[in-house]
């Protein structure tokens, strides 16, 4: 039996897509689906969207396979809910997967199930998950991570990923590769989290230079060096390039390369266009020159991005 455990305030999809996905999964698989809803407090459990899931109490079962931890609004709360974490440690004791998506990962940490383990969470989440457990091997860049019969993903979507993993080690690959051509989903997405926002940790929508890396991301094809960037902003090179540090952790040529990786990623996998093309209008101009920043972003060149997206 799969156990989706969920709390108020959680993200409606980070319950509702593993769901979906262990239900195809075991419809193609010939099993009838067996996916129960659970909560501390059962009965109506209402989501941060304002829609409710009908969740039975948490108690010990050992008909329960997998846990699926939802993550959303209320999972600060969530994480500090002695009877949660006990059911938790609980399963995960008794070699049950467990597995977290987006910030469910909190309630992982807090039972100490992700003491010495790699593990993910949501990008937007990353530093404070660093500061709040050091013991945590966090891996912010991937999609989801196993660690043992410890599961983790990151935001929201992904934990149709890790479920879509999950499936192929139930029922086989086979399996697994129906069930999301059904759902129109890519079987293995390529890349991490820095391909859905190159902004990642430079908190570009809250921080002082947002503006300034807006501006360069319709920029792409000027130079965008350092002078330019320190002119856009206002500010002596020197002053720029220290207070950009200071603030976000990245020099102003990665940032603008994560930038320009971000938008070849998006037209290499979703269009016909050209490499060569490519590199040129997002202001890499030499396609070799993207090709090795792909591979530091991805671990892939270009063409085998294409190709993947193009069987997925």
């Amino acid at each position: 039996m799969i156990g989706v455990l969920v709390f108020p305030d959680f993200q409606l999809l980070d319950a509702a897509g593993p769901i979906t996905v262990f239900e195809v999964g075991a419809r193609f698989a010939g099993q009838v689906p067996s996916i129960k809803v659970l909560a501390a407090a059962p009965g109506l459990v209402r989501s941060s969207s304002g829609v409710e899931m009908l969740a039975r109490g948490l108690k010990p079962s050992s008909a329960i396979t997998t846990l699926i931890i939802a993550g959303g609004e209320g999972v600060d709360a969530a994480a500090k809910c002695d009877k949660t974490l006990a059911f938790v440690r609980g399963l995960a004791k008794r070699g049950v997967r467990v597995a977290s998506v987006c910030s469910g990962a909190y309630v992982l940490a807090e039972a100490g199930l992700l003491d010495g383990r790699r593990a993910t969470t949501h990008w937007r989440r990353t530093r404070h998950f660093i500061s709040a457990y050091p013991k945590v091997r966090l891996e912010p860049d991937r999609i989801y991570v196993r660690d043992g019969n410890i599961w983790s993903s990151a935001g929201i979507t992904a934990g149709i990923d890790l479920s879509l993993a999950m499936v192929g080690e139930d029922y086989g690959e086979e399996i697994a590769q129906q069930a999301a051509r059904q759902l129109v989903l890519y079987h293995r997405r390529s890349g991490g989290q820095s391909q859905f926002s190159s902004l990642l940790e430079l908190k570009a929508a809250e921080g002082r230079f947002g503006p300034l890396l807006s501006w360069a991301r319709e920029h792409l094809d000027a130079p965008l060096t350092v002078e330019d960037l320190a002119e856009q902003a206002g500010m002596s090179s020197r002053h720029f390039t220290r207070a950009f540090i200071a603030e976000t952790g990245s020099t102003p040529s990665k940032a603008v390369e994560r930038l320009r990786v971000e938008v070849a990623r998006q037209r290499v996998q979703s269009s016909t266009e050209a490499i060569e093309r490519v590199a040129q209008t997002t202001g890499f101009r030499d396609p070799e020159r993207m090709r090795r920043a792909f591979i530091r972003a991805f671990g892939q060149p270009p063409q085998s991005l294409r190709r993947a997206a193009r069987a997925g």
